[in-house]
């Protein structure tokens, strides 16, 4: 497996400027570069829960002593590489799922600056659409997190059609993260350093958002949906939400998300399957083509992820061009029936 990438390796000598930002860019946060009308949401949140580039500085004796004191605990003996739980109400199904991988300190160590980035794509539709993270999934890790004993954790993502504020509270996950003492971050245009990837095989050169590579512990939270370039949007193509310019994925869409993921590298991997968007996706509109599923996918391999939440479609992983191109990098695994998989019915 490739060796993983230190992320503030990547921050020394990052540079470059940043151009505007088009309204073109800021239409294709998920992937689609078409121009789509907002139209107004059929319900209301969730009433339950609800110039120029930075100079980057190399790391200091306190920033290194950090980064030593955030190393991920020793993997438990036994645990499995991945968990299902069903049926049951999504944060009691959040941590079962984590209980079972080893607990949340497994991934996050105390006193850890963590991100955790869930898919808040669009600004017009609450969670029952399908096109945005549950709230509750991830109020549930924002709490755990916390539990764990993390210094911060910030939530965030780079929605369109409509201002960041307004797709945070439209999808009913910044009361959920407020309400767990998490904090919602909107992602300014100068946070993103411009930066060579090293490892890649065809995104060379990206502007990423720099707190993302910064941060103690990643964790992904994609809604399981269909999609329209991809086929569908999981833990991989989630990450898509930390570039500037996503228009770039378009082009050989497979390995460049496989080159993201070799960057980011999340520490944790938890797909939100409790409503999955069938059709018509990324954004979607319609409950009809909204599936109930009650299911949480967790896993410390993002590749593994995926590929279980890719079966809920009726899909095989070598379906999806980003988990052929990730299992052959050595990113994670997709053989399924040699992996490691404990189902829990939280319900039973």
């Amino acid at each position: 497996m490739t060796t993983p990438i230190n992320r503030r390796r990547f921050l020394r000598g990052a540079a470059a400027g940043l151009g505007a930002v088009t309204l073109n860019q800021f239409l294709t946060a998920c992937g689609t570069s078409e121009t789509r009308t907002p139209q107004a949401a059929n319900t209301v949140p969730p009433a339950r829960p609800t110039s120029s580039p930075p100079t980057v500085a190399a790391p200091t004796a306190a920033s290194v002593a950090t980064e030593a004191l955030a190393q991920p605990t020793a993997t438990p003996l036994g645990s499995p590489d991945l968990v299902v739980a069903r049926s049951g109400e999504p944060e009691a199904m959040v941590r079962r799922a984590i209980a079972a991988l080893g607990g949340m300190e497994r991934f996050v160590p105390r006193d850890a600056s963590v991100i955790v980035k869930p898919n808040i794509c669009v600004g017009y539709h609450t969670y029952e659409y399908a096109a945005t993270t549950n709230p509750w999934v991830v109020g549930a890790l924002v709490n755990m997190c916390l539990e764990a004993g993390a210094r911060s954790v910030r939530v965030m993502d780079y929605p369109f059609g409509g201002s960041a504020e307004e797709a945070y509270q439209v999808s009913g996950i910044a009361e959920q993260v407020k309400a767990a003492g998490g904090e919602m971050v909107v992602m300014p245009s100068m946070k993103y350093v411009s930066m060579e990837l090293p490892q890649a095989k065809s995104l060379m050169k990206s502007d990423v958002y720099g707190d993302a590579l910064k941060a103690d512990v990643l964790i992904d939270v994609p809604i399981a949906k269909d999609h329209s370039l991809a086929r569908l949007t999981l833990g991989m193509k989630n990450l898509m939400g930390l570039i500037l310019y996503r228009e770039a994925i378009h082009i050989d869409m497979g390995e460049r998300l496989a080159d993201l993921t070799d960057l980011f590298r999340p520490k944790l991997t938890v797909v939100d399957a409790v409503r999955m968007l069938m059709a018509n996706g990324p954004t979607g509109g319609s409950l009809d083509d909204v599936k109930e599923m009650n299911t949480i996918i967790a896993s410390p391999d993002i590749v593994a992820a995926d590929s279980y939440a890719a079966t809920l479609f009726k899909m095989q992983p070598d379906q999806l061009e980003y988990i052929v191109a990730g299992t052959k990098r050595g990113l994670g695994r997709s053989d399924l029936k040699n992996l490691k998989i404990e189902e829990i019915n939280v319900g039973a």
